[in-house]
């Protein structure tokens, strides 16, 4: 009853009508650097100070406002707020042609992953405009999303007839196809789940399972990225984006590229070596206390293993799933920039 009346509480303040360049803004997870490291600093203070006073940011994140993961997008094309951030992957029941941007295995540096990511944004951008009724606005990286475990491993082989958290359907279907089993746990669940027994391991970003304390109840970590980069997308709800004139559009899709979506990913490539120090004690940990997980090796077997999985089972059958209009987009598109075709 407690968290209803907090969820009406925090809704209702931000549907209180504002006005034309006050914005409602919901942020991702907010224990996790992406929040406290770039949104906070661009809603709250570079975006206001960039339009002279005339943008007024009230910010909040969707875990403070206990939305449930797949709510985030749909509320947003409802106009409960103007905008809101949260990871792709918790919109892909609604939209599943919406997992091909971010597809595992094929972007192993940050550079990759922006270059996957930009030529996926005209497709990520007609799927939030016919499915949230949203503009995105900007698309920002996690970390690539590995493996952490609470059970001895000693490479990709090991997985198979454990019980697996994963961090989106694709790579749910990966792992099954690996011969894990995929376990749906949320986030915010899985040290206790990891703890009980519940899952053997869990699929997240090393910055995230550092922050959340996942080494606490894991031993071992395998750097493989199975998960993708768990690209966040930023998007306006589009009433709100056609009611702002041409001069604040301009200003707003300006800002949020250099002001926030360039910095995230000039970090990405550095923030994943400094977590995996962090976690394992190898290296250098910036920031942070060292952590003394066992660092598995990822062998060229595993990784060749797994991306034949991926090019032979998990793409065509999301492409069954999305359709051959959108099939046919990916591989012209994100395809075309990580060398993969989808037959």
């Amino acid at each position: 009853m407690k968290k209803t009346l907090s969820f009406l509480a925090a809704t209702t303040a931000l549907a209180t009508p504002l006005a034309a360049e006050d914005l409602s803004v919901v942020g991702s997870w907010s224990n996790l650097p992406l929040h406290g490291q770039y949104e906070v600093p661009f809603w709250s203070t570079t975006l206001p100070e960039a339009s002279g006073g005339t943008i007024n940011v009230e910010l909040t994140t969707h875990n403070q406002m206990s939305l449930g993961l797949g709510d985030v997008y749909p509320l947003l094309g409802q106009g409960l707020y103007d905008v809101a951030m949260t990871v792709a992957d918790y919109a892909v029941a609604d939209a599943p042609e919406l997992e091909g941007l971010d597809v595992p295995l094929v972007a192993l540096t940050a550079d990759e992953a922006r270059a996957m990511v930009d030529a996926a944004r005209p497709m990520v951008s007609d799927i939030y405009r016919d499915r949230f009724n949203s503009h995105v606005l900007a698309i920002a990286p996690y970390p690539p999303q590995i493996v952490f475990c609470n059970h001895e491993i000693a490479g990709l082989a090991d997985l198979e007839g454990l019980k697996v958290r994963a961090s989106g359907r694709m790579t749910a279907k990966l792992l099954e196809a690996l011969g894990a089993e995929g376990v749906n746990v949320s986030f915010a669940e899985v040290p206790g789940a990891l703890q009980n027994g519940v899952v053997d391991c869990a699929v997240t970003g090393a910055g995230s399972g550092y922050s959340a304390g996942w080494w606490e109840v894991s031993t071992h970590l395998l750097p493989i990225p199975l998960g993708g980069w768990d690209s966040v997308v930023t998007a306006m709800n589009l009433d709100k984006w056609n009611s702002l004139d041409a001069d604040t559009q301009a200003l707003i899709s300006s800002e949020i590229i250099t002001g926030f979506e360039d910095p995230a990913w000039a970090n990405a490539q550095n923030a994943l070596v400094n977590d995996l120090a962090c976690l394992t004690g190898n290296g250098a940990c910036e920031g942070g206390e060292t952590r003394s997980m066992t660092l598995v090796e990822v062998s060229e077997a595993d990784f060749t293993r797994a991306r034949d999985i991926l090019t032979s089972e998990v793409l065509p059958e999301w492409a069954e799933r999305a359709g051959d209009d959108w099939a046919k987009r990916w591989n012209e598109s994100v395809g075309t920039v990580v060398g993969v075709t989808i037959n």
